[in-house]
């Protein structure tokens, strides 16, 4: 199946790793012309070699920290004008530190809400100009199935990534005229760092190991195994596509069945 991605020029944040930097691989192998971004310079120069070494495709790397307005704004600029627009953009944040209601204190709740909802925030806002003169741009808002089933000792992300979505499907009307679809995805459990580190320290917290942590979580997931990034990688290309034209205001999980809502 043809995307119709060839040449389109796509911005992800925080793709030095995880599923920033397997949701650009993805998009790159389709022919899309990337600028990506992380605080890490060293990572991110590395990821987008990598990404350019097997795909062949044009990527930017840029050093930003998402929960800076400052920095924010200066990636999207410097991204628009390397890619000569954006046609997508991808919203994506490292998760918030794991913790119960009673582990966490205001410092951690600002600096949640910072990285978490203001990073997709003030991404929209900054490239929201460059998609409106594409007319047919793409907005995918990555969030966690924390926000349609809190997972336990998560308390930061269960919280503030339903402001994302509120945000989210707000914009939708809005944006809609200009033939901007947005769209939030919510992966479950996915093999990347970020899941081995709460696996990590759930298995620290109950004197066990990561193993058998990640063996118990998996049990409940009907197909049972941890998802790829790949995977992941895979529906964000489709969403960020021609072919998803008529895709938008939707909540779409990617969890091997975790979920067992009917909504």
């Amino acid at each position: 199946m043809d995307l119709g991605l060839r040449g389109k020029p796509a911005v992800v944040a925080a793709a030095s790793q995880g599923l920033g930097k397997a949701i650009a691989w993805e998009l790159a192998r389709e022919g899309a012309r990337l600028a990506i971004c992380s605080r890490d310079e060293g990572r991110i120069r590395a990821a987008a070699e990598a990404i350019r070494e097997d795909t062949g495709a044009e990527v930017h790397p840029f050093v930003c920290d998402l929960s800076r307005e400052d920095e924010v704004a200066t990636f999207v600029s410097q991204a628009a004008k390397a890619l000569g627009g954006v046609d997508i953009l991808v919203t994506n944040a490292g998760g918030p530190h794991p913790g119960h209601f009673e582990d966490v204190d205001d410092a951690a709740w600002y600096a949640t809400y910072d990285l978490t909802y203001l990073s997709a925030v003030r991404l929209i806002r900054e490239a929201l100009p460059h998609l409106k003169r594409a007319g047919h741009g793409r907005i995918v808002v990555m969030t966690s199935i924390s926000v349609k089933q809190p997972i336990p000792d998560l308390i930061l992300s269960n919280a503030i990534r339903m402001s994302v979505v509120g945000m989210a499907k707000s914009l939708v009307p809005d944006v809609g005229p200009h033939g901007i679809t947005v769209n939030v995805v919510c992966p479950g459990y996915v093999g990347t760092t970020r899941t081995k580190e709460l696996f990590a320290a759930r298995a620290e917290r109950e004197g066990t190991s990561s193993e058998a942590v990640e063996e118990d979580l998996v049990r409940v997931v009907p197909l049972g195994r941890t998802g790829e990034p790949r995977e992941v990688g895979a529906l964000v290309a489709f969403l960020a596509s021609e072919r998803a034209s008529y895709l938008t205001g939707n909540l779409i999980q990617i969890d091997g069945g975790l979920y067992r809502g009917v909504f």
